[in-house]
């Protein structure tokens, strides 16, 4: 018999949550299903019973995964079955990670395995803003230790108006979207992405997602409750020795402090702290580092924490010598590659980005097909991260989940300051060449510089900038770290990214690592921001102050013209033939489509010459034929009465014999015409019945002095017609 137990979440707008555990997945350690609207996910987690020799880490693994079936929809591939995961469930993946992480108790070693599978929706609410809260929902129905419960809500701006996890359709007209994860007390992580808001919008955002996650956590504690599993399993996952600590304390601390305030470099300082702990560890022999190396290891990173947070805290000296709001100097470059169609190199201290821009047209736009997104993608941002860039040796292994947020919110940074009208598809791509501090925010500036250099016609430049935070007595005493190392974000309470223009905010990621965080540290930590930022903003200006004002001369050329649908076909021809013949005769690469009822249709080349042809064939196509106008006109066919001339693309007008030249004549090849001559002629009339052109080449020819009008002669056999797709002609025999 099943006996599940269920709790409900209102969310004050006639939606509701529900949470259900003791029916799916019982074997695993904890499990749940979340359910909102149509949406259903099932989160499950796992834990060993004991931490891996050696282990001094929390090895917390978080997988999201999405099923096609949720959506009634076939996996695309040969295999039609689920693959890798997504970009978006990478990503979804890392903002639970983020969360959940911090809360696991320090001395906790074993392994925790949380999965969480979307098994239905109906493609309106977004299953991510689901996630969080069904994994922590399931390890507080498990034994599992863990100082939770978080949950994790969306948060949008629509008109003024905060929504709470809106729907894919309703997250279209937000100025604001930000994912926010916490605890009934503390904000843990913050990630999403603005239309240049200011810092006190971006805060009421966070309060209005946090009082929504203090809702959200009093469920999962009854849940809980009501589960009768509030004990949790009893672990011994680190050996300790105290004496031992307090004496790697006592021989090394004033040796780590005097590096950390010596403001050497990153190589310098890491081999001088290296230099401390071995020298240490000869005070011991070898049978004995066998059992105490690595508590010797785990203390002297206490130590190095302790000495570098005193440092800031009370003589406000940083590891490299800076003061806290000093940024790192800054040199930039663009047009430093010349294959790319643009490219600049950012470098701040020693984290330093060579990135790359290439435009592209229609042909190139990535295609997205994920279980509830599919469709194009025309702005892409892609990140490396090479082992080099921080002195490392070993291979590169492909991109990692690192990689992909990381670009992510480089992406987000920059996409809403792209003309949402552009017609090329743009790849930005940073390699990072150096890395001692946020690399992220390096790929934002030196995109900046490359879509400038590239010409591209952003709306205004964007500038990131990495802080940290270092606090004592749940804030009392704080430092806020503008441009922070990497030592200092990895020993730091909080590191959080902002990127933006001079007038707003257009992206941020933070992550809270302790708790007692006040918003009005926040606050403070967000104005420094601003002034790094902008600070930033001026270096990147003074290199190149705007946009290109023409593309590089080997960039593609594209031009956009709009018709009404009913010529698409037009264009198109049977077949294709006709857009193949403009495109084979003018060298140009032609698309399109119909987007809302009208044909969208981009014309792209090598230089603009080829672009012109190619563009005055389509609007010859898509003209109409005016009357009183000159055209230049083939002659497709020669008859008695006079001659058929195709003097528009798929237009032909009859070119009576009579209006060929002032002088009469008795056949058309007595003025020297033929089948296959070009002439210039002019529309006098159409027929408005029959919609049949009428041409005129004699009134483009000088009158002849003297020259008198004669009674029109009576018409030979001139009522013919013809097919106008295939030029045939059905002549009536003449009356006996």
């Amino acid at each position: 018999m099943v006996n599940p137990i269920n709790k409900t979440i209102d969310l004050g707008d006639g939606r509701t949550i529900t949470i259900e555990t003791g029916k799916l997945a019982k074997q695993a350690d904890g499990a749940v299903t979340v359910r909102m609207g149509n949406t259903m996910l099932l989160a499950a987690v796992t834990a060993a019973k004991d931490a891996n020799p050696g282990v001094d880490f929390m090895p917390l693994q978080v997988e999201y995964k999405e099923k096609f079936s949720a959506y009634g929809r076939f996996p695309g591939g040969f295999t039609r079955r689920e693959g890798k995961a997504s970009d978006y469930e990478i990503l979804t993946s890392r903002l639970v990670d983020r969360a959940l992480r911090p809360l696991f108790p320090d001395n906790y070693h074993a392994e925790v395995f949380v999965n969480i599978i979307l098994f239905s929706s109906d493609g309106n609410d977004m299953p991510d803003a689901l996630a969080g809260l069904a994994a922590s929902a399931a390890l507080a129905v498990s034994d599992i230790p863990f100082n939770g419960p978080i949950s994790e809500v969306r948060v949008a701006r629509i008109d003024g108006r905060f929504i709470l996890n809106p729907t894919f359709s309703e997250l279209e007209k937000a100025d604001i979207d930000i994912m926010v994860g916490a605890t009934m007390d503390n904000i843990m992580m913050v990630e999403g992405e603005m239309s240049e808001v200011q810092e006190a919008e971006m805060l009421e955002a966070i309060k209005v997602a946090h009082e929504a996650i203090k809702v959200q956590c009093q469920v999962q504690l009854e849940l809980s409750e009501a589960c009768g599993k509030l004990a949790k399993r009893e672990y011994d996952h680190e050996v300790n020795d105290d004496e031992l600590r307090k004496d790697v304390r006592d021989k090394c601390y004033d040796k780590v402090y005097a590096v950390a305030v010596s403001g050497s470099s990153k190589h310098e300082r890491s081999d001088a702290f290296k230099e401390i702990v071995e020298e240490y560890k000869t005070n011991f022999t070898e049978e004995e580092l066998e059992e105490k190396s690595e508590m010797i290891g785990r203390y002297y990173h206490d130590v190095e924490k302790e000495a570098m947070r005193r440092a800031i805290l009370d003589e406000g000296k940083r590891l490299d010598g800076r003061k806290t709001t000093e940024i790192r100097p800054i040199w930039c470059e663009v047009d430093f590659l010349p294959g790319p169609h643009g490219s600049a190199v950012f470098t701040r201290g020693e984290t330093q980005s060579l990135t790359t821009l290439t435009l592209g047209t229609k042909a190139d736009e990535k295609t997205v097909d994920d279980v509830l997104n599919h469709g194009k993608e025309r702005f892409l941002l892609h990140y490396n991260f090479p082992p080099f860039s921080t002195g490392e040796a070993k291979a590169s292994r492909g991109v990692g989940r690192r990689e992909v947020g990381h670009g992510n919110l480089a992406h987000r940074a920059l996409k809403r300051m792209i003309p949402a009208d552009y017609p090329y598809v743009i790849r930005v791509v940073s390699d990072i060449l150096e890395s001692n501090g946020s690399s992220s925010m390096a790929t934002v500036c030196a995109g900046t510089l490359a879509l400038m250099d590239a010409g591209v016609k952003i709306k205004k430049p964007v500038s990131g900038i990495a802080m940290g935070l270092i606090s004592e007595n749940k804030g009392s005493k704080f430092a806020v770290l503008s441009d922070i190392l990497g030592d200092e974000d990895h020993l730091g309470d909080m590191d959080f990214k902002v990127t933006g223009t001079k007038d707003g905010i257009t992206a941020t990621q933070m992550d809270i690592k302790v708790d007692g965080l006040s918003y009005e540290i926040l606050e403070k930590a967000l104005a420094q921001a601003k002034e790094g930022r902008m600070h930033i903003l001026g270096k990147l200006t003074e290199t190149i102050a705007e946009p290109r004002e023409d593309l590089k001369p080997h960039a593609p050329r594209i031009e956009s013209l709009t018709v009404g649908k009913e010529y698409i076909g037009a264009i198109i021809g049977p077949g294709g033939k006709i857009i193949q013949g403009i495109q084979e005769k003018t060298g140009a690469v032609i698309s399109i489509e119909e987007v809302d009822g009208v044909g969208k249709i981009e014309v792209s080349g090598t230089n603009k010459e080829t672009i012109d042809a190619a563009m005055r064939a389509i609007k010859a196509i898509v003209a109409v034929p005016e009357i009183g106008e000159t055209y230049e006109g083939k002659i497709s066919s020669v008859m008695p009465y006079g001659a058929f001339v195709e003097f528009m693309p798929g237009k032909d007008g009859l070119l009576h014999i009579s209006e060929i030249d002032w002088k009469r004549l008795e056949t058309v090849e007595q003025a020297g015409l033929k089948e296959g001559d070009v002439i210039h002629v002019k529309l006098v009339d159409i027929d408005p019945k029959t919609g049949k052109f009428k041409l005129s080449r004699r009134v483009l020819l000088p009158k002849p002095e003297g020259y008198e009008e004669r009674p029109p002669r009576m018409e030979r056999n001139d009522r013919g017609d013809r097919d106008d797709r295939n030029g045939q002609r059905n002549n009536r025999p003449p009356r006996r």
